[in-house]
């Protein structure tokens, strides 16, 4: 261990611990964020339990200023982006009685910026995107859907930082045809969503545990309507419309050397018997990796379904490294359920029920695996996903061990990026 930080705090927890459950578990929720500021020197962006901004120096884990004021205490923010000097996040649960609500730190004033959905929480998990013209997007969760009030539940919503008086306004919005029938069956947008250009244009794909696809186009989310997508794929999975079960998560997209433009969704659950793609690896059970080329189609583009990938017991978000797309199972049971006879439930029941994570390395282009950990990874993991550095994938598990794997672990020919490098 190089260092570790445990922050003072302003919070006064409440009697009897922490309280909440798993779904509030207070301390430090938010994926923290690293600025660049001379070649090999990095800071740490985090924000603690009591909702202050800290600024760490990464290499002693010292606090270069004090903490910052920043969002209201035992709050459930999620991972921090950091854009032309401003730090984005989101909240989403209600933990610790806030709202759910957009954040936004702009580091050369110290001015913060927030706005409220006014319902439904915003839970991407790898955190907001961005946008070249600075445009902060997050899929709001269960919720009304009421725009004449100013309700924005079960919706990709857009804002933006005022340049001059540094507040977040509402930009633009998209929400689904049937947002109200995937309000009752709580199948909500929960999954951060990659933005990328293609021919000339931005555009952002998204999905939610309904289990479908949704490209927009950011210059007007949802047309002149705000319920217009560009192109929306029929379902993939959760044909028993199961809200644990859909896309969990993040997405991912890549471009290959051809000028293609890639689309991948994990998901959870078996596949959609309708739905087909042009290479498949086997009967679908627990979950796995879906690919769409971005082609034209009649003059608009379109997702084209390319490959599934095999089974993997809850397909988590992947990642892409020079034409390898690095995915896994995350081995925890999903499983939402009170105690019966049986049955332990709660998270108690779901520990119990979890096996172990398992690493894949698939062919970008195909699907085809490559390579698999096995069973080299003993516990299951929970939300905190994959990354990828100088050649290595590293995985973090519930018992408290980070794994790394290199290209040792590797197939014959399969080509890291070091190894490029080094050419």
């Amino acid at each position: 261990m190089l260092w570790k930080k445990k922050f003072d705090s302003t919070y006064q927890e409440a009697p009897g611990g922490r309280g909440g459950g798993v779904l509030c578990p207070g301390g430090l929720t938010a994926t923290p964020v690293l600025e660049k500021t001379a070649p090999g020197t990095y800071i740490a962006y985090a924000v603690s339990w009591d909702g202050r901004l800290r600024k760490l120096d990464v290499a002693t884990g010292e606090e270069i200023e004090p903490p910052a004021l920043f969002m209201p205490p035992n709050g459930k923010p999620y991972a921090l982006n950091l854009v032309n000097g401003v730090i984005y996040t989101s909240t989403a649960q209600g933990c610790g009685g806030n709202p759910n609500n957009f954040y936004s730190y702009d580091l050369a004033t110290k001015k913060v910026g927030n706005w409220a959905p006014g319902s439904g929480g915003l839970w991407p998990r790898t955190g907001p995107s961005v946008g070249k013209d600075g445009t902060v997007y997050a899929g709001s969760g269960d919720g009304d859907y009421l725009p004449e009030q100013q309700i924005y539940g079960q919706a990709m919503i857009g804002v933006k930082q005022n340049p001059q008086t540094k507040a977040l306004e509402l930009k633009d919005w998209y929400a689904p045809s049937n947002a109200y029938w995937m309000r009752k069956r709580d199948l909500d947008f929960n999954a951060s969503s990659p933005i990328f250009d293609y021919r000339g244009k931005e555009y952002l794909v998204s999905s939610s545990k309904e289990c479908r696809l949704w490209l927009l186009d950011t210059s007007m989310l949802g047309g002149e309507d705000h319920r217009t997508p560009v192109y929306r794929t029929p379902l993939l999975c959760n044909e028993e419309v199961n809200f644990t079960m859909g896309v969990w998560g993040a997405l991912a997209t890549w471009e290959d050397a051809n000028g293609t433009r890639w689309v991948l969704t994990p998901f959870w659950g078996p596949k959609h018997r309708q739905f087909k793609a042009e290479l498949e690896h086997g009967q679908v059970v627990y979950g796995a990796v879906a690919a769409f080329r971005v082609q034209d189609k009649l003059g608009k583009p379109v997702l084209t379904h390319a490959w599934i990938s095999r089974d993997m017991y809850m397909a988590d978000p992947p990642v892409v490294a020079n034409g390898i797309v690095f995915a896994y199972g995350s081995g925890e049971s999903t499983t939402q359920r009170w105690p019966e006879p049986g049955h332990v439930g709660g998270a108690a029941g779901r520990i119990e029920e979890s096996t172990h994570a398992v690493l894949y390395a698939l062919d970008a282009r195909t699907g085809e695996e490559l390579w698999s950990s096995g069973d080299q990874i003993a516990s299951w993991n929970h939300f905190s996903g994959l990354s990828v550095a100088n050649g290595r994938v590293y995985i973090g598990t519930y018992d408290g061990i980070l794994y790394c794997f290199g290209a040792a672990s590797l197939p014959s020919g399969t080509t890291t990026t070091s190894q490029r490098e080094a050419r």
